[in-house]
């Protein structure tokens, strides 16, 4: 039986400013039945495209994507915040609504030619996840396909991605 996953998505209204309905996948994550549902339905969007790769940006980009790297049986390749990473590196900035921000991947995380699929908890304006298809595409992989838990349609970032590159998109929940 399928679960109402918009039963698992906490509303704070204005937060972290006044105006932002914050949407929060901690009820999601923290729930065994709902988390694995969610990863089931991004999986069963991913296989068919046939990824050699997941990659996440920094931090909750990693909880979606491990257990579906896990259950695909391919890598993950985290896109990290500037400076974590001890390694030689490539980067790409976005805009943050005040400043910038930048993402780093190891130069070795994705071979020339890998199918790389991309994921997050939410997508907003996108930056976060053109930034971390242009890290994939500076190391020669190619993007086959991007997954959210929840896209705040409001703020076009399907539109942004698509803006940069068409590629398959899926979204479980839409606000």
């Amino acid at each position: 039986m399928d679960i109402d996953l918009h039963d698992y998505i906490a509303t704070t209204p204005d937060f972290p400013e006044k105006g932002v309905m914050f949407r929060d996948i901690n009820p999601l994550i923290g729930n065994g039945p709902a988390y694995r549902q969610a990863i089931n339905e991004l999986i069963d969007f991913a296989r068919p495209l046939k990824p050699d790769i997941i990659a996440g940006p920094e931090a909750r980009g990693f909880v979606v994507g491990s257990p579906m790297a896990y259950a695909l049986g391919i890598g993950f390749v985290p896109a990290r915040k500037y400076g974590k990473l001890p390694r030689k590196s490539v980067s790409s900035s976005y805009s943050l609504e005040y400043g910038k921000n930048e993402l780093q991947m190891h130069v070795d995380s994705i071979k020339p030619g890998q199918r790389v699929f991309i994921v997050d908890d939410l997508l907003a304006t996108g930056g976060t996840i053109t930034a971390t298809m242009d890290l994939v595409r500076q190391l020669g992989g190619q993007v086959v396909g991007t997954g959210f838990f929840i896209e705040l349609a409001d703020l076009q970032g399907r539109k942004k991605i698509m803006e940069v590159e068409n590629v398959p998109f899926k979204s479980l929940l839409e606000y």
